[in-house]
């Protein structure tokens, strides 16, 4: 077995595209730390996030630190800018998606038993803080990612590519 090159990588990548349906689409509520919101847009562009909301003091996808992890690509994604996170969950929702809050919180189903539509939106909040009261009342759903070990929580940017990971999957039509 061998590493695969350019060109393997670009037919590997383009099958799982054709075997991906659905829209998926994030909401960074609050995410402070410009380190995390560009791991999250890295991670965003890797699975064809088409839509990122940014609200409260979230960082501009231009923000040079967040630049660092983004390694640009940013220009892969549409971004929009809301003060608040209820504002910026009522955006996704007129613009067709099911909006699910990521949260540890009372009431929430793991998120690989939630049902999902065909259009999802990823609500990802502060990375102490977590989602305001105000987000969680206003999304659709919240979930959360089961943890198996001793830390009961994960680092937002490993949060938001987990779930984003789980949404995809959860599309992909077997092969054909």
């Amino acid at each position: 077995m061998k590493q695969l090159d350019g060109t393997g990588m670009k037919r590997l990548h383009r099958e799982w595209r054709r075997r991906t349906e659905g829209r998926l689409a994030l909401v960074l509520d609050d995410v402070q730390g410009p380190f995390n919101v560009g791991a999250i847009i890295r991670t965003a562009a890797a699975l064809r996030v088409e839509e990122v909301w940014l609200s409260g003091r979230t960082p501009n996808p231009d923000d040079p630190k967040v630049g660092k992890t983004a390694l640009g690509t940013t220009r892969y994604l549409t971004f929009h800018r809301i003060e608040d996170g209820v504002g910026a969950l009522q955006a996704a929702r007129t613009a067709g998606y099911q909006v699910v809050a990521i949260e540890l919180a009372e009431g929430a189903v793991p998120l690989h038993e939630l049902p999902l539509g065909e259009a999802t939106c990823l609500v990802l909040g502060h990375e102490d803080r977590g989602c305001t009261p105000g987000v969680l009342a206003a999304a659709d759903a919240v979930a959360f990612l089961p943890l198996l070990g001793k830390v009961g929580s994960l680092n937002v940017a490993t949060a938001a590519s987990i779930a984003c990971y789980e949404v995809r999957r959860a599309h992909w039509k077997p092969s054909e």
